[in-house]
């Protein structure tokens, strides 16, 4: 059965095509993943479906009663409200319908016999529901999922207005859960998780009775929980049976034969041509250009498939710093109150270093540390000579209004308008990217600009916090690329071991070093 259609949608921004009469069926039960390239229209196709944007063409159709919930990238909390008030939430009908129960309880002092017989069917009814609902547990409920996804050693009193970007994140798809929609619609899930809560969520997944629509770049897990792909690419949505290795395998087939088939027609059209050319003046074949002439005009003549532009990325070598880059002696980080123990750090020239550890005990906290962006709690930091640092910041201003040019040219006023758009290209990015405001780049377009920024100082220390979040598969692969190449020294916060295992020199837990329980 179909829970939701999508038929012949078609959308643009201006020029730009991001949508061509796209059609999509999710049926119960199905998980899927829908997927492509940074900026190809996943987001756009995901508010289209919400009711968030409403399309050039098409329809859209949920089937009734379908509670759909969707977990976005940009989703807001209000100050004020601790993080188990905003869980709570979740069963905001139900504690609806409590009130409604003792209000029912309350008028019945004052109602007729008959009344009362009526308002008790309704307060059995209601309490059904509740129990059935486990209106009852709540609380324990919202410890369990909230402690699968690392917000119990946050700490469910706190304030949503004190936690860091990654940390709401984690709420809004706590929150999400414990509503246990009949539609999941998740957007990058993974982007602020770290491996031990990406693991709880893939096995929640994995057991999800109802249908969810999963945006993700993340191909381990998208591996393990769906079981259909559609990919969009030039504004075509696809459809394919299984998970994302086997519409790899399919995908290669399908681009082989479109290749081979414009190859082929490519060369009648020439051969036809080349008869034409030679025989329409002469009195003798001038039939038979003439017939091939016709057949040539009634030909449907196919496009060449198109390629995305690659991303090339490469990081400029400055000259060589001493041979210790930074020190750090009885460090203890945090900012209000210790998040760590005093601990030693060394890291040597050369050396390439991946930190991990669950969210909320301090990676970001400690490459800022170093960097002496703020100050440790206790302990000394001591910085190398000649060094110079190339930062990449987890998170970037949502509310840029400057153009992706802009943002380069107002850090490289040096550069020509020429250079700076060479720049850009190089990191995957057209001439529609170029030239629109960062805020309404998707998060993977705005990380290629940041990269982009980065490339174009001399560095001999890069110090990248989680900077995979967002990018696509391609992108992701060549930065691994470049970073294996990249010579300097290197001081990384991921939440994905299959990017860095395989090149670094050494693996920090920051786990060992914290004050909290882990």
């Amino acid at each position: 059965m179909s829970v939701l259609t999508v038929e012949n949608v078609s959308h643009g921004f201006g020029a730009r095509a991001i949508l061509a009469e796209a059609s999509f069926r999710l049926l119960r039960g199905e998980h899927v993943g829908l997927i492509g390239a940074n900026g190809e229209g996943k987001s756009t196709f995901l508010n289209i479906i919400t009711g968030q944007l409403t399309p050039d063409e098409g329809k859209v159709e949920w089937s009734n009663r379908v509670i759909v919930g969707y977990l976005d990238q940009h989703s807001v909390l209000t100050k004020g409200k601790t993080i188990r008030d905003v869980l709570r939430e979740a069963f905001q009908n139900m504690f609806d319908m409590e009130a409604e129960m003792l209000g029912l309880y309350n008028k019945m002092g004052e109602a007729a016999p008959e009344e009362v017989e009526k308002m008790m069917e309704e307060v059995g009814e209601i309490q059904d529901m509740l129990e059935h609902g486990s209106f009852y547990i709540i609380d324990a409920k919202i410890e369990e999922v909230a402690n699968g996804l690392g917000l119990g050693d946050i700490g469910l009193d706190r304030d949503v207005a004190d936690l860091s970007g990654g940390q709401r994140t984690k709420v809004l798809l706590t929150k999400l859960l414990l509503q246990n929609p009949t539609i999941l619609i998740l957007d990058e899930p993974t982007n602020y998780l770290d491996v031990e809560h990406i693991e709880w969520l893939k096995r929640y997944l994995k057991a999800y009775d109802n249908s969810f629509i999963l945006v993700s770049h993340d191909i381990p897990f998208l591996n393990e929980v769906v079981n259909v792909i559609y990919h969009v690419e030039n504004a075509v949505l696809t459809r394919y049976t299984g998970d994302y290795e086997q519409f790899q395998q399919m995908y290669a087939m399908r681009k082989s034969q479109e290749t081979k088939a414009y190859e082929r027609q490519q060369q009648e059209v020439d051969r036809l041509e080349d008869f034409i050319a030679r025989n329409k003046a002469r009195v003798a074949t001038r039939g038979m250009a003439n017939s091939r002439q016709k057949r040539l005009d009634k030909m449907e003549i196919m496009e060449k498939p198109r390629e995305k532009p690659k991303p090339t990325f490469q990081f400029r070598e400055a000259r060589t710093p001493s041979r210790f880059v930074v020190e750090a002696k009885g460090l203890v980080l945090g900012y209000n109150e210790p998040l760590t123990k005093p601990v030693d750090i060394t890291l040597e020239r050369g050396q390439k270093v991946a930190i991990r550890g669950v969210n909320g005990l301090g990676k970001s906290t400690l490459l800022k540390t170093l960097l002496g962006y703020i100050k440790p709690v206790d302990g000394k930091v001591i910085l190398g000579d000649y060094l110079q640092a190339g930062y990449f910041e987890q998170e970037s201003s949502r509310n840029n209004s400057r153009t992706a040019i802009e943002e380069v040219w107002d850090e490289f006023p040096g550069l020509t308008n020429f250079e700076v758009r060479a720049a850009l290209a190089r990191c995957g990015l057209t001439n529609e990217h170029i030239t629109s405001q960062m805020m309404v780049l998707s998060g993977g377009e705005n990380a290629k600009v940041r990269l982009c920024k980065l490339m174009l100082k001399d560095v001999n220390w890069l110090v990248l916090d989680e900077p995979t979040n967002h990018l696509d598969i391609e992108a992701k692969a060549e930065l691994k690329r470049a970073l294996i190449e990249y010579k300097g020294t290197i001081l990384l916060v991921s939440h994905e071991p299959e990017f860095y295992e395989d090149w670094v020199t050494a693996v920090w837990n920051v786990e060992n070093w914290t004050t909290k329980i882990v």
